[in-house]
């Protein structure tokens, strides 16, 4: 149990700390209100004054991160739902297979996030970077 919380711990903190790589994500599917994340990443791009090739580039990064990405989302929901059951049923077997199974796929989505974000961080310009860090900063204070 002591190990759960440490992960989930770490993870929150390392979730915490990838703000900015979530303003980065794609945005909800059409019908649906924006979320945060599309909030939050519509208004990091507002404030980069990103040139029409660099949203392009933009778009293609997260977009294949997103595609790269699906199939693990896809898991983790099969799996929130068998965790479910297994804490309904008390199958504590189940419980820690599923947990660690979990946390190496939100590993690996965090993995493909950074990633997605690296490659967009490469293609700013120095002073992009600098107003980038700065909302980064600015959106972990409140």
């Amino acid at each position: 149990m002591k190990r759960r919380l440490t992960m989930i711990a770490a993870i929150g903190a390392l979730a915490a700390g990838t703000i900015f790589a979530q303003a980065a994500a794609t945005p909800p599917a059409a019908g649906k209100a924006p979320g945060v994340r599309a909030l939050v990443r519509k208004r990091l791009m507002k404030n980069l004054d990103l040139t029409a090739a660099q949203k392009q580039q933009a778009k293609a990064i997260f977009q294949s991160a997103k595609q790269t990405a699906q199939p693990l989302a896809q898991q983790l929901k099969q799996d929130r739902e068998s965790l479910t059951v297994a804490v309904q049923t008390g199958d504590s077997v189940k419980i820690q297979q599923l947990s660690q199974e979990m946390g190496t796929l939100r590993g690996k989505v965090l993995a493909i996030r950074s990633t997605a974000m690296s490659q967009f961080w490469a293609t700013l310009t120095p002073d992009q970077q600098t107003k980038a860090q700065q909302f980064r900063d600015k959106a972990k204070q409140g």
